[in-house]
């Protein structure tokens, strides 16, 4: 795991080698173990280490025979080992033991099909000095993140967008379309980002730089057609033995490993296949909150017994808060809205104290529809259906009167639910995640800008429905396939590299291996979900594995008490991030609704908690340039 940056000009002038240490200090954190760099002739290649396989050995950027290839990469290539053997059996004389060696050579042969070799997570700049090009690359589900820019002949990138302003004279315009994009969402979607002229490049791309000019190409998709027509015990078995060996294969490390336990289902069964392969105890590590109706440490402490690991719990209190906010919007660059982030900061913090690499149970929701929304949405789309003096006049009339003091986690509140029924006949059926899991209708976000600043209400929607309706299969395989093409990359795993990269820890997703991807998009829906319940296959498939406690309870996720914290200790601080005189947020939003998103909450009339969190991070970040 590492951190990359560099540039390539479009005429052989050579960069400054003090440009690239500049941009290689601003990630230092994502590779504590060491630096490399190379220039040449239109290029410059930088990298910061976290040293996982060949420790002694893999330092980079790494070159083929001749150095006609040089690489800087980030990540980790699970199958590594097959493709040493298919290499060597060609011919190639290897000088490491690493994954990334392994990628030079596959592009010799192949080009820019190397890519396709990869089975992990990765983000890597590639030249080719005979040809004067440079290829940047990510991997297919957008775990490892590749951020660039074009300006005066001349392309940057980098794994953060820190590296990236280091490098410029001059910091970007702010893109405020994005911002309005992040309102809707709580993240700001790829290619955008919150600066005008810098993008991401999206999962499962490759970017081509050559003669001055960028060429961007999709080299992966997958489909929820055909079915699998397979008997159910026949699934279980195959379900079974796929993850079984994507979890060997993320066990690969010379360094010390543990996992991630939240309680859930889906880290409790990776613990349950680590501790298959385990010598000795597998390391478990977990967050949870003072706040009783918040916390899942007794369903981690409930998996950390069955299995006999050694396990470390951290308990998040309000005094860790402020000063942790400024921290993790300095690692995102960007508004970032997802306030899970806090506690994944400091587990990641306590987990690099006894291990380097952590394994986690992220995207079994996405692969085995996993949230509550997905059974939910065929009632939003019943109910969106109905008469409209009900959905648009009586019910959120009735709502409005109904307090909401929100001290349970989201999903779990009545009230909360009520009053959301408002905005479900406002959004597009196809965009899934807005109904459920916006924080601003579209009408509340209207309000929020100023009338010089006022974008497209479906912005969002659109963006979605995009994704929707390239998808093949049922409304859950559409909405599963946009879930994973947007919130995924752009919020999940956002949050998770980072958070885990600024504790300089590594973290590896067995469910989001695209081969369990590929498999599990073709599964029925009727072995996802069932009745009132997702995840039906996967349940069924690790019963055993699974407490009692576990089984039956539902999806909560690392639940937030963010209503609780604006309303009492974070009120103050609050009201002065977004109303005082220095506030950032003047200049575009207008500041009497900022007051009655305050007022409002404060007497517990609505909820606008997660709503005074997104504002407030997007005050930190604006604040700070």
């Amino acid at each position: 795991m590492c951190g990359i940056c560099g540039l390539s000009h479009s005429t052989n002038q050579k960069p400054e080698r003090s440009l690239l240490e500049k941009m290689n200090s601003a990630i230092a954190h994502r590779g504590p173990d060491s630096d490399g760099f190379h220039t040449d002739a239109g290029v410059g290649l930088a990298m910061r280490r976290l040293a996982i396989i060949d420790v002694s050995g893999g330092d980079q950027p790494i070159a083929n025979e001749d150095e006609s290839v040089w690489i800087v990469f980030n990540g980790e290539c699970y199958n590594y080992p097959e493709m040493r053997a298919e290499l060597e059996r060609r011919g190639h004389r290897l000088a490491t033991k690493t994954d990334t060696e392994c990628i030079v050579h596959f592009y010799e042969d192949e080009g820019d099909d190397c890519i396709k070799r990869l089975r992990g997570m990765f983000a890597f700049a590639l030249w080719d000095d005979k040809r004067k090009k440079l290829l940047l690359g990510r991997d297919r589900l957008g775990k490892k993140p590749m951020y660039y820019t074009i300006q005066n002949g001349t392309i940057y990138f980098g794994s953060e967008l820190s590296a990236i302003l280091a490098a410029l004279p001059h910091k970007p315009e702010i893109n405020l379309e994005a911002i309005d994009l992040y309102l809707s969402l709580q993240y700001i979607p790829d290619p955008h980002t919150a600066y005008q002229g810098i993008y991401k490049l999206p999962p499962a791309h490759t970017l081509v730089w050559e003669n001055g000019a960028a060429r961007i190409q999709k080299y992966w998709d997958y489909n929820y057609l055909p079915k699998h027509t397979a008997s159910e015990d026949e699934l279980i078995e195959e379900l079974r033995a796929r993850l079984r060996d994507a979890v060997k294969m993320r066990l690969l490390s010379e360094r010390p490993l543990g996992a991630h336990l939240s309680g859930g289902i889906d880290s409790s069964i990776i613990v349950a296949l680590m501790s298959e392969f385990a010598s000795g105890p597998v390391k478990t590590y977990s967050a949870g909150f003072e706040e009783q109706n918040f916390t899942e440490l007794p369903y981690a402490r409930a998996v950390a017994q069955k299995y006999s690991t050694d396990h470390h719990e951290f308990t998040l209190t309000y005094g860790d808060i402020p000063a942790t906010l400024e921290k993790i919007a300095y690692h995102f660059g960007e508004p970032f809205a997802d306030a899970s982030a806090i506690p994944l900061y400091h587990l990641s913090v306590m987990t690099r104290e006894h291990v380097t690499v952590a394994l986690n149970g992220d995207g079994g929701d996405e692969d085995f529809a996993g949230y509550q929304r997905y059974w939910l949405d065929g009632f939003a789309n019943a109910y969106a259906r109905a008469p409209r003096f009900l959905t648009r006049s009586l019910i959120p009339s009735i709502a409005n009167f109904l307090p909401d003091n929100s001290d349970r986690p989201v999903g779990q509140s009545l009230i909360n639910g009520i009053k959301r029924l408002e905005q479900i006949p406002e959004i597009d059926r196809r965009a899934s995640i807005l109904r459920w899991g916006s924080y601003f209708s579209p009408r509340q976000r209207s309000a929020l800008w100023k009338p010089e600043f006022r974008f497209d209400s479906a912005n969002a929607q659109n963006l979605l429905a995009k994704q929707f309706d390239s998808a093949q299969g049922s409304y859950l395989d559409k909405t599963l396939y946009t879930d994973l093409h947007t919130y995924l990359p752009g919020d999940l795993l956002v949050k998770a590299d980072r958070m885990t990269m600024a504790a300089s820890l590594e973290g590896r997703s067995p469910f989001l291996d695209h081969e369990i991807v590929e498999w599990s998009a073709r599964l029925p829906d009727h072995l996802k979900v069932k009745g009132r319940s997702g995840k039906y296959l996967l349940k069924k498939a690790f019963a055993k594995e699974l407490p009692d406690a576990i089984k039956g309870r539902g999806k909560q996720g690392f639940g937030i008490p963010v209503s609780a914290w604006f309303r009492g200790p974070l009120y103050d601080w609050s009201k002065q991030m977004l109303l005082g005189q220095g506030s950032s947020l003047h200049q575009w939003f207008d500041a009497s609704v900022l007051a009655k998103l305050i007022d409002e909450h404060k007497s517990a009339r609505v909820d606008h908690g997660k709503r005074l969190y997104a504002l407030s991070m997007l005050a930190v970040w604006a604040n700070s340039l």
